[in-house]
């Protein structure tokens, strides 16, 4: 199948892991993601109903293999100062901000350039956006993950 890009803006808070998991919450109640027990590659018969928790989710063999091409496949925002590491969320720091793109204060304007982040498949990037005068005002998550 390949993996799949996603990316979601929050309402800015301080605590970047609690952004994350409130988010993964949402997704997961909308059932905005790839079930592989559901897939329309099943006889219909065989399909299974969306699981009823994310323990439920990520107890299946599959999903562990497959993941779910969403954000649920990240489980928790890095410190600045950790590796990237598998299904992590790896935010962008001002320094790396400032660098790649000239300026410490991400805004919405500045997504479109996204690209220039170092990212790898798994691994989530996320970076605090800011206003025009310069208040954080929302969090950008985004990456690419499934096979």
């Amino acid at each position: 199948m390949g993996a799949s890009g996603w990316d979601h803006y929050v309402p800015y808070q301080e605590d970047l892991n609690a952004a994350l998991q409130q988010l993964r919450h949402e997704v997961f109640e909308a059932g905005d993601y790839y079930w592989v027990n559901g897939g329309d590659w099943r006889p219909e018969e065989e399909r299974e109903p969306l699981p009823r928790s994310l323990e439920e989710l990520w107890d299946d063999e599959l999903v562990q293999e497959t993941g779910t091409h969403s954000v649920l496949d990240v489980f928790r925002v890095l410190e600045p100062d950790e590796p990237a590491d598998y299904s992590t969320v790896k935010p962008v720091t001002a320094e790396e901000a400032r660098e790649l793109l000239g300026t410490g204060k991400l805004t919405r304007a500045h997504v479109k350039d996204f690209d220039v982040f170092p990212r790898s498949r798994w691994i989530g990037r996320c970076a605090v956006l800011h206003d025009d005068g310069g208040n954080p005002q929302e969090i950008h998550f985004w990456g690419h993950s499934g096979d």
